[in-house]
């Protein structure tokens, strides 16, 4: 099996996102990740978050998670940032969030089968998660936001994940302040041969209005 892409459940988190997240800095990052992720059929959605951060993104990938009956779980390194986010999800209209506390290393050996990882440039130990994650079998899409910044220079994605994961295409989008995203194959067979035809993903910037064209 492989992830398959589903638009009308794509478009369904999409819209319902950017009614959620109007008012919230980085919105058109947050509408774009909830899209891909709802068109995915994500089951377990795994994002880093850290105090301070901005909360939009996390909506997104709780729409989605709602859309896909799928799993939405935010790591977090320290009970004061895990306080925070529940309280300023719950303001937004997320009761129900999923927040687990800890080190990297810990926490990602209990989240097996992750189909959508977003990871925050910001943080230090962004490359962690990348290198620690237990990806699905089926495949995974993964994502860096905040790309443009100085901790995120010279980064490779074929250099960053655990060795023997398959990087099927890569995408950067001029989308907040950078998205890097990677597309890993599924474990059997040749994904270049078994893949159908490539579908374009259009992306509209709320707050700018330019538009973003990418391949699924």
């Amino acid at each position: 099996m492989k992830l398959v892409w589903t638009p009308d459940t794509a478009l369904k988190a999409y819209v319902c996102t950017i009614k959620t997240c109007e008012n919230f800095i980085e919105s058109s990052v947050a509408e774009l990740l909830s899209a891909m992720a709802a068109g995915w059929n994500a089951k377990l959605i795994v994002e880093s978050w850290s105090k301070g951060g901005p909360i939009a993104t996390s909506i997104g990938l709780a729409v989605a998670a709602h859309h896909t009956c799928g799993r939405h779980v935010c790591v977090v390194p320290d009970e004061g940032s895990r306080s925070e986010y529940v309280k300023t999800m719950h303001v937004a209209g997320m009761l129900e969030t999923e927040v687990l506390v800890g080190e990297v290393e810990e926490v990602m050996a209990g989240l097996v089968g992750v189909d959508f990882l977003v990871v925050d440039c910001k943080r230090r130990d962004f490359l962690r998660f990348l290198r620690l994650a237990k990806l699905s079998p089926k495949g995974a899409v993964l994502a860096c936001k905040n790309a443009f910044q100085k901790s995120a220079a010279g980064f490779r994605w074929h250099g960053a994940l655990a060795r023997g994961t398959r990087v099927v295409k890569t995408v950067f989008l001029p989308v907040g302040q950078g998205l890097d995203m990677a597309h890993i194959g599924s474990h059997s067979g040749s994904e270049s041969s078994k893949r159908g035809p490539s579908r374009w993903i259009r992306h509209i910037d709320q707050k700018s209005g330019e538009e973003h064209v990418f391949r699924g």
